[in-house]
């Protein structure tokens, strides 16, 4: 079985997408979105092909498309859909496997499930993408803890924007988490600028270690 990583973040619009487009050029995998809501303008997975120059047959499609820019709990329910968290299961692929969640991982489902109850069950190693501005500690210390409650592995945490050195010290010692690296603001985002300073900033063979 090939290594599959999971990509959350400590809140929704941190840039967890561009972080998964870029691991996913680097790691020349597979991307999936299990859930997209909101389908005006570009989609996630349309995001990770452009900004990752990935092949369309590398980017699996949705299990569920919402059109409703939303939690996925509402956006179904406003949609008149159902999902089934129990049927969420990576398709198999013959590369690596980088899945995004939506926004952070209590975001909710259902009206009883959350995105973290699908990731305990999957226990595939976790990236926790996290910012670097006022009150990422207090966010990033909680989710260590929600991810470790239920016993999903944390392969480490992924900063994304300005340094903060002092912040990021604090995470790694107060969340006894490995720092991947941090992904700096990139203006204009390209896919070439992209892909230098992803690796500039992380080592490759990190990811690399995941497990299969």
């Amino acid at each position: 079985m090939t290594a599959r990583v999971v990509i959350t973040g400590t809140d929704t619009g941190i840039g967890k997408t561009v972080f998964a487009a870029a691991l996913t050029d680097a790691l020349a995998g597979c991307y999936w979105k299990p859930v997209q809501s909101g389908l005006d303008g570009e989609t996630d997975s349309e995001a990770v092909r452009r900004l990752g120059r990935i092949e369309a047959r590398r980017i699996l499609p949705e299990a569920y498309r919402l059109a409703t820019p939303a939690s996925p709990h509402l956006s179904a329910r406003l949609d008149g859909v159902t999902i089934r968290p129990e049927s969420l299961s990576p398709p198999p692929v013959e590369a690596p496997l980088v899945i995004e969640g939506a926004g952070g991982l209590l975001v909710p489902l259902t009206e009883r499930a959350v995105f973290a109850d699908v990731f305990q069950r999957w226990r595939f190693p976790v990236v926790l993408c996290a910012r670097t501005a006022l009150g990422t500690i207090n966010h990033t210390l909680l989710s260590l803890e929600a991810l470790r409650a239920r016993s999903i592995p944390v392969l480490g945490v992924a900063f994304i924007c300005d340094e903060q050195a002092d912040t990021e010290r604090t995470i790694a010692e107060l969340g006894g988490v490995r720092i991947l690296g941090r992904l700096p603001r990139l203006d204009p985002l390209t896919p070439d600028g992209l892909r230098l300073a992803f690796r500039e900033c992380f080592e490759l063979d990190h990811f690399r270690e995941v497990p299969a």
